[in-house]
């Protein structure tokens, strides 16, 4: 179930979660960032990231991933790692986990049955992915490997995008639908 908003000018706002916010996470945000401005929902759609642990916290994104993401002239310039805050369970429509270890973190911090059905693998939405078991669904961490894996990396969010950016797309709009219903 999706929470909805109050009105029209709220945004739908999406996190992306990984371990330290420095790789996985920053890479999956910025990619549908990019993904919803293509598609011109940027202007109703808010997209940002955390880690599951503060081990990064005031970080740049790593160099392999900004490297990865700048082929596709995506900047990563301003990204700071952060870690997760309780309170966005609340403030969050979507809550991205990029592996089964952060779906099972924040499955177990979720406040309620509401922040619990906002929290989905993001590789649920690659069609060749959905439905498969959630461990089959997890990013690996690239941190230890090269270039490769980051590639991998922004391959297995790249294929996840579509599908993700339909949802919002629905959700969005539904939130509209029902914000003028109230009216």
């Amino acid at each position: 179930m999706l929470r909805r908003m109050n009105s029209t000018s709220s945004p739908y706002r999406v996190i992306a979660v990984c371990t330290g916010n420095i790789c996985r996470s920053p890479m999956a945000e910025h990619m549908l960032r990019a993904a919803l401005e293509r598609e011109g929902l940027d202007g109703v759609v808010t997209v940002d990231s955390a880690g599951t642990t503060g081990y990064e916290a005031g970080r740049p994104i790593d160099p392999r991933a900004a490297r990865r993401l700048a082929i596709t002239q995506l900047a990563t310039d301003f990204h700071v790692a952060r870690e997760w805050e309780h309170g966005w369970f609340r403030d969050r429509d979507l809550i991205l986990a990029l592996d089964i270890d952060h779906y099972a973190w924040l499955s177990q911090a979720a406040p309620d049955r509401e922040s619990l059905e906002k929290i989905r693998m993001l590789r649920s939405f690659d069609p060749a992915m959905a439905g498969r078991d959630l461990l089959d669904q997890g990013i690996e961490d690239p941190w230890y490997g090269g270039h490769a894996d980051f590639d991998a990396v922004w391959h297995q969010i790249h294929t996840a995008m579509p599908g993700l950016v339909d949802y919002i797309r629905a959700a969005v709009a539904s939130s509209a639908h029902l914000a003028r219903q109230a009216l």
